[in-house]
């Protein structure tokens, strides 16, 4: 990989990473649309740490109040009933069924699953689902609303992205969205969420960094602080837009893509 692939992949992994349009599903595309090699799971999995660190910075006043609220409230039981002490425990709590899966079905992941044609798919259902949770959905609740139940539920949908294409930000919203929580707390609740399950994939990945036949250190680490930069505009631009609209443009975007990406692999333009 040259600076320049490490470059155009660190935009896409930054603009992709938050919009519900699967950022490891555009990281296997574009190398393939481009005629560049496959970077790997490793990389992808790495340079989101770059995305992970925009969100620390976006959200560092939210995350040091939850973090020590929790972590005062394991000894003072008057803060137990504290929206940011419950917060902490929903958050690790929904991080343990991906960290799970993830172990389990790690071979597959970083094998079979990165298969275009079910990249493709996973575009088109995964965008359609959305689709319905934002029209049935009742976008009543809001963060102050959430309770276990619902951070465990939400924490299961974050399982489904480790099929490219169905996406993280994508799948968790849509979780919330059948739940009755409003876009934005949607897409502030799945920010939160996603930070210990990527900072742990992206730390288990790094040991690969470099390996024989992996992408070097220099293009990652060049992706990584690049996607770190376009990710951070990202999620301000899309807490904006959630707020007052409907998903529809990231559901229209997602089944064109899938449909063109299958129309090409069906043609023989391109292989799977």
């Amino acid at each position: 990989m040259d600076v320049l692939q490490a470059i155009v992949l660190g935009i896409v992994q930054g603009l992709t990473e938050f919009l519900p349009i699967s950022s490891s599903a555009h990281l296997l595309i574009v190398p393939k649309l481009a005629g560049w090699g496959d970077p790997g799971a490793a990389f992808t999995a790495v340079i989101q740490l770059g995305t992970m660190l925009a969100v620390l910075i976006y959200f560092w006043r939210d995350i040091v109040r939850i973090f020590w609220t929790w972590l005062r409230s394991l000894w003072t039981p008057d803060l137990r009933d504290d929206l940011d002490a419950r917060m902490g425990w929903y958050i690790g709590l929904g991080t343990i069924p991906i960290s799970v899966a993830g172990l389990l079905f790690k071979d597959a992941i970083e094998g079979p699953a990165r298969n275009l044609w079910l990249n493709a798919s996973m575009l088109i259902v995964f965008g359609l689902l959305l689709l319905v949770a934002d029209q049935v959905g009742r976008k009543k609740k809001d963060v102050a609303d959430l309770n276990l139940r619902d951070g465990l539920i939400i924490g299961a949908w974050q399982m489904l992205p480790l099929v490219p294409g169905a996406s993280r930000s994508g799948s968790t919203m849509t979780g919330a969205l059948f739940l009755g929580y409003t876009r934005e707390a949607a897409a502030r609740y799945s920010f939160l969420l996603s930070i210990p399950a990527v900072i742990l994939s992206g730390l288990f990945e790094l040991r690969h960094v470099g390996d024989g036949g992996g992408v070097p250190v220099a293009p990652t680490l060049i992706a990584t602080v690049i996607s770190f930069v376009v990710g951070y505009a990202s999620i301000a631009w899309l807490l904006r837009y959630v707020a007052r609209h409907s998903t529809i443009v990231f559901v229209v975007y997602r089944v064109f893509a899938g449909t063109f990406l299958l129309t090409l692999l069906s043609l023989g333009v391109i292989s799977s």
